[in-house]
């Protein structure tokens, strides 16, 4: 009996030994996967991602906050890998009730548009399956992360990507910008422009290509071809004087 009860333990343990081993290797292969999709530089654990391949999104709404009932109408997105916008993504949705006349013109979303459109819980958990894991960029982020979060709660859904707003880090790298508006920035970055701002996938588009102008401009004064994602976040919480330190630096 005891002969017996030495083997079976001895086969536990090598069980259990062999079934961590095995779950750490395929850890490391996922993590090797990841690696290979989207070169990063690694900070003990945590991988850090390149402020080149994110996801930019833009909501159209009934009105300007979720906690007084506003629901999102459109969302438009993009998605930027390795500098390059590859894939896009655009839905209205129905909010279940009619919009007001001021948001009808404002963005050009009407009451008829909306009639057909799925409801926003069916666009939302097609939209949090297209953003997976990925970081994420707004203008006025403020804004269209609260309209996320909520929309996201609405289905019990989250996203695990940190947020970034353009137009934070536009007050630092475009000091003498005449303001932060989406159209004045790009006009100022000197970015085409051939359609109508205040529609989603448009102004996606738009702070998209107003991005990427400004990591080639960190790029071009401080040689910074890699550009990791937490200095851009670390960027738009730094006052203005010493964005040239933090840059120079870094």
């Amino acid at each position: 009996m005891e002969l017996y009860n030495y083997n079976r333990n001895t086969i536990l343990v090598n069980y259990l030994y062999y079934q961590v081993y095995f779950e750490r290797c395929v850890e490391t292969t996922e993590k090797t996967a990841r690696l290979a999709r989207d070169p990063v530089k690694e900070e003990g654990d945590i991988i850090m991602s390149k402020a080149d391949s994110v996801v930019v999104l833009d909501f159209e709404t009934t009105g300007l906050s979720p906690d007084n009932g506003d629901r999102a109408i459109e969302i438009g997105a993009v998605r930027i890998e390795n500098g390059e916008i590859k894939e896009c993504f655009q839905e209205l949705m129905n909010p279940g009730r009619r919009i007001s006349s001021f948001i009808e013109e404002y963005t050009g979303i009407t009451n008829v548009m909306l009639k057909d459109a799925l409801p926003c819980k069916e666009v939302m958990h097609k939209f949090a399956d297209f953003i997976g894991g990925d970081n994420l960029v707004a203008h006025n982020a403020s804004f269209d992360k609260r309209f996320l979060d909520a929309e996201l709660a609405n289905i019990s859904r989250k996203y695990s990507g940190k947020f970034v707003c353009s137009m934070l880090a536009a007050r630092r790298i475009y000091q003498d910008a005449p303001n932060y508006k989406l159209g004045t920035l790009v006009r100022y970055a000197n970015i085409p422009t051939d359609g109508v701002f205040h529609r989603a996938l448009y102004d996606s588009e738009m702070t998209a290509k107003l991005w990427l102008a400004m990591l080639d401009d960190i790029d071009r004064r401080y040689n910074m071809a890699s550009i990791p994602f937490k200095l851009i976040q670390k960027l738009t919480k730094t006052p203005k004087r010493s964005v040239h330190k933090l840059l120079e630096r870094s």
